[in-house]
């Protein structure tokens, strides 16, 4: 089991910057994966950025150029730097860890970190 907690979020004004934390209570360097996703009122949870199973790293497109995601592996913190906030980045922000197993992979879930970008 693993359990993330995020912080970080806040009210932030357009062109504002915050910086969300994920602190696991494992070694990160066990997952196999681990990203920030969001969700914002009325809409669909999106994938905001991610390091992947193969090393790679990645990003929505909405998000290029102004986020950028990092670890920390002696403090198994995963953070989420944003630059250039828009309104619509308006969302609950969420880490989500993933371990690969033969029968399937298991998924944690943070409870989330409110981000208001007021225009």
């Amino acid at each position: 089991q693993v359990q993330l907690v995020e912080s970080g979020g806040g009210l932030v004004q357009s062109g504002g910057s915050l910086r969300l934390s994920c602190a696991a209570s494992a070694s990160i360097r066990t997952l196999d994966a681990m990203g920030w996703y969001r969700q914002a009122p009325g809409k669909q949870r999106e994938m905001v950025a991610r390091f992947s199973s193969d090393g790679s790293t990645n990003y929505a497109d909405s998000v290029k150029g102004r986020f950028t995601i990092s670890r920390d592996n002696a403090k198994d913190t995963v953070y989420l730097q944003m630059n250039a906030l828009k309104p619509e980045d308006t969302a609950v922000y969420r880490c989500k860890a993933e371990k690969i197993r033969p029968g399937g992979t298991l998924a944690y879930w943070g409870p989330g970190t409110h981000v208001t970008v007021s225009s």
